[in-house]
This record gives C-alpha cells, sequence and structure tokens, in this order.
C-alpha cells in the first residue's frame, strides 16, 4: 500500500532535495562540537559518571535526533510532495441504437446453439458492451411489439433486459412493421446525428397493426437507418415443441425469411441485409455492422495533483516542539 502511495508521489520543487546534503554536514558538525566538549572536560575522577548514569545520559543525544528528523521533513515539505492520479474522459459523439428482436415461438428453433433466441441474446450483449458512448434500447416483437427497454446509456441496466427475453411473453406471430415501427418511434425526438435500427427476424410478417411498409416509410421520414437480419438455416430446422403429455417433442420445419422485404427495408432507409445461419456468421454480421456505424470517440489523458505537504510540515512543527521542551525542560542542567 505504501509502495502504492510512493509510485504516485511527485515532487513540485525537486531540486530543493538537495538540501538533505546537509543532514552528513549537522551530523559531522555535531560530533565535532561533542569531541570537543569532551576534551575541554577535565576530571580527577569518574565517579561523576556514575551519579550521572541516568535516563538522560542515555538519551542525551535524542534532541539532535529530533532536529535531524525535523530538518528533513522540513526539507522535503518545502519540495512540496504531490500525488497524481492519472484519469482518462472519454467523450464521443454518441449513436442511438434500437435493437429490434424477433421473440416468437420460432425463434426457439434449435439451428443455433442452444437455439436461435439464445444466440441471438448473446451477440446482442456482446455489441452492447462494445458501444460504450451509444444510446442503446431494446424492442422486442412477435405478434405485437414492446419496448423492453428505452434508449439509455446504462448498459448494465440494458444487457440485464436483453437476458431476461423471453418468447410467449407476447402473442405469438411475426409482427415485423409493429416491430420496426416501435423502434423508429423510440428513435424520433433523437437528437443524434445517427439514428439506427438492427431488427431481427426468422420469419415472415404476418401480423401486427402496421405493415411493413409503412413503418419503412416512417424510418425514412424520421432519418433512421435500419439493418435487417434474417436469421436461420436453409431448409428445415428443428423446432421444440411441448407434447401433451407434457414433455417435449420436436419436429422438423421449413425455415421461411421474407428476405426480399428485409432487403428493401433495408435499402429504402440506407442500411443493409444480413443473412444468419449460425452462431458465427451471426457474430459477424453484428462485427459488420459495428464497423459500419462506428462512433466518434476522443480520449483525454490528464492528471489531477493533490498537495501532500501539510502532513510533513505539521509532523516537522510537532518534533520541533518536543526537542524544545527535551532541550530547555528535561536536559536544561545537565552538563
Amino acid at each position: 500500500m505504501i509502495n502504492d502511495w510512493l509510485h504516485h508521489i511527485n515532487f513540485a520543487y525537486p531540486w530543493l532535495l538537495w538540501l538533505l546534503l546537509l543532514l552528513p554536514l549537522m551530523i559531522a558538525w555535531y560530533v565535532l562540537k561533542q569531541k570537543k566538549q569532551q576534551s575541554a572536560l577535565k576530571l580527577s575522577t569518574l565517579s561523576i559518571y556514575k551519579k550521572q548514569s541516568t535516563v538522560k545520559n542515555t538519551f542525551i543525544h535524542l534532541p539532535f535526533v529530533i532536529r535531524l528528523l525535523t530538518v528533513t521533513l522540513l526539507i522535503l515539505a518545502i519540495a512540496r510532495p504531490q500525488s497524481k492520479n492519472d484519469e482518462e474522459r472519454v467523450e464521443g459523439e454518441g449513436i442511438d441504437i434500437m435493437l429490434c428482436m424477433d421473440v416468437s415461438g420460432s425463434m426457439l428453433a434449435e439451428d443455433f446453439t442452444p437455439n436461435r433466441m439464445e444466440a441471438a441474446k448473446e451477440v446482442a450483449v456482446k455489441f452492447i458492451e462494445g458501444r460504450k458512448t451509444d444510446r442503446i434500447g431494446l424492442v422486442i416483437f412477435s405478434g405485437e411489439s414492446f419496448t423492453q427497454c428505452p434508449l439509455t446509456t446504462d448498459h448494465g441496466v440494458l444487457i440485464s433486459q436483453v437476458y431476461g427475453v423471453r418468447s410467449g411473453v407476447l402473442q405469438d406471430g411475426t409482427a415485423i412493421g409493429s416491430g420496426l415501427a416501435t423502434g423508429v418511434e423510440r428513435l424520433k425526438k433523437s437528437e443524434s446525428k445517427s439514428k439506427v435500427v438492427i431488427l431481427l427476424t426468422d420469419g415472415e410478417n404476418n401480423g401486427g397493426l402496421i405493415d411493413p411498409a409503412t413503418a419503412m416509410e416512417i424510418a425514412k421520414t424520421f432519418n433512421v437507418k435500419v439493418y435487417t437480419i434474417g436469421v436461420g438455416t436453409e431448409g428445415f430446422a428443428t423446432m421444440p415443441q411441448q407434447s401433451a403429455g407434457g414433455g417435449i417433442t420436436r419436429t422438423q420445419e421449413k425455415v421461411n425469411i421474407d428476405e426480399k422485404l428485409l432487403k428493401e427495408i433495408a435499402r429504402q432507409t440506407g442500411g443493409a441485409y444480413f443473412r444468419a445461419t449460425d452462431n458465427e456468421s451471426l457474430q459477424n454480421i453484428y462485427s459488420q455492422i459495428d464497423q459500419l456505424e462506428k462512433t466518434k470517440i476522443e480520449t483525454s489523458r490528464f492528471a489531477k495533483y493533490a498537495e501532500e505537504f501539510y502532513w510533513l510540515a505539521i509532523a516537522a512543527a510537532v518534533l520541533l516542539l518536543i526537542e524544545l521542551w527535551l532541550r530547555y525542560k528535561v536536559f536544561r542542567k545537565f552538563p
């Protein structure tokens, strides 16, 4: 702990530390002075030393030792020791991003590990963790849409909301238009220069109160760029289903993604369409979007200094008072 503290100490006037060379001179002067006093003192008997072999005799040099410590502390104090704390300030022009995630029953298909929904949640969390200065929110949709988390810079809260996403909490279906419209609604009042929706789905639009074409026009009106992601393998995927007896049965169901619609939404809004067929490709898609939507970040480093000479000056003053008390009270009558 002391080593850490010393590591952060700097002196405002380090050249004053050369005054510490006075200490050996003071010691030499004191030793010579003591020798002169002893040689000048002539005694016919040693009995006087026996009488004066007391505590005072034992600590006769203590005032000088204290004086050395006092001078040392004073020199260190006038050199102005300062503790240095390096700090980093990150400033940036953030991007407002809404994640629109399909949570319909088909997202439980097991062509991803462990399924589409869990895979989508994992890559979304990694994406969020990498966007330090952005405001990000979450909309979920199936047969209807719901804002799971509004735009926020508290990514810890957002990540907990992502992990809390479950299928079956909304009416089943795939309301792509409603999901997109809700995401745009959350962005329309944003003052950010860049507004983005990342819409992830594994099906075709078959519900909702707003059709995808209308939602697309709303996104264009508010200058919202939409990246669309179709999730699902080619052909058939394993789908777990609850059986009448309470167990789980697995069936093979055809993967139907309206790629034409997703491509059109992306093209019309200035975004891009991606197809994810496994966990790795889904991760790569989010990495590509991360590169396409770069946030302008400025990092500035600075150091804060705190004066540390006060306690040295106080300690020197205390030692000086102790020396004066010893010299003029305790050792005053001592030869």
